[in-house]
């Protein structure tokens, strides 16, 4: 892309309102046939989140894409608010109550879990993002590495991509960016009623496809992928229902 049509992108209004509020995403591949050991531990222990006040995760699990099995996101707000005296007894006090403390409870999962990786991400707040996902029951989760000096790029891709959803009546993606952990510098999640309504994108007229397209900032609908893979390293896909 030249210089004008870089300018031009990188002074878009942000689609998403915040995107200040601090998760815990969690990925997890279980050990051979342990999935439904872990999906059951984790629902098991959602009312212990919720008793504590922290609110259970959003499970996402794994149909196609990449390796790993369970996607979790894990409401924090802030790390001084998450790990502050009053949060931290609440959530001792809570587990106290179940019967298994946090500790063993992840000695416990541990005997299941054969792969993790935890990434600290900054995204939407989190009653946006609980209704979104209690709307659908299939979810689009795309994982990204930017290339040197392209992050802030490819978030305003992302929000350009969000604007063209937008214009052509699809749902658009919430968007997460990197804090700390994993390498990942930003993750997206589409969520949708079913696999149907996930391939209803192919239904889109082309006249329509353009117009959104250079209306969100793009050269052509031919090019929103294309440009992407130019600020990008490493690109993951998944596609999966609701960790039940």
């Amino acid at each position: 892309m030249n210089a004008l049509i870089v300018a031009a992108i990188l002074s878009l209004p942000a689609v998403q309102a915040d995107t200040s509020y601090l998760y815990r995403t969690l990925l997890v591949r279980a050990g051979p046939g342990s999935l439904l050991d872990v999906i059951e531990m984790f629902n098991s222990r959602a009312e212990v989140y919720e008793a504590s006040g922290d609110g259970a995760p959003f499970i996402m699990r794994h149909s196609q894409g990449d390796h790993w099995d369970l996607l979790l996101l894990f409401p924090m707000g802030s790390f001084s608010d998450y790990y502050s005296a009053e949060r931290v007894a609440r959530r001792e006090q809570a587990a106290a109550r179940s019967g298994m403390s946090d500790a063993e409870f992840q000695r416990q999962l541990n005997r299941h879990v054969a792969w993790r990786e935890e990434l600290f991400v900054r995204g939407p707040g989190w009653d946006m993002v609980s209704a979104k996902a209690d709307g659908g029951s299939y979810y689009h989760a795309e994982m990204f590495i930017a290339l040197p000096g392209k992050r802030d790029e490819l978030f305003k891709q992302r929000e350009m991509e969000n604007t063209y959803l937008d214009q052509v009546g699809r749902p658009q993606n919430l968007i997460f960016t990197r804090v700390a952990g994993a390498a990942w510098d930003s993750y997206t999640l589409g969520v949708y009623r079913d696999l149907k309504h996930y391939a209803e994108s192919a239904d889109i007229p082309q006249e329509l496809q353009q117009q959104a397209a250079l209306a969100a900032g793009f050269e052509g609908a031919d090019r929103i992928g294309t440009y992407m893979r130019t600020l990008i390293q490493r690109h993951n896909d998944t596609l999966g229902g609701r960790g039940r």
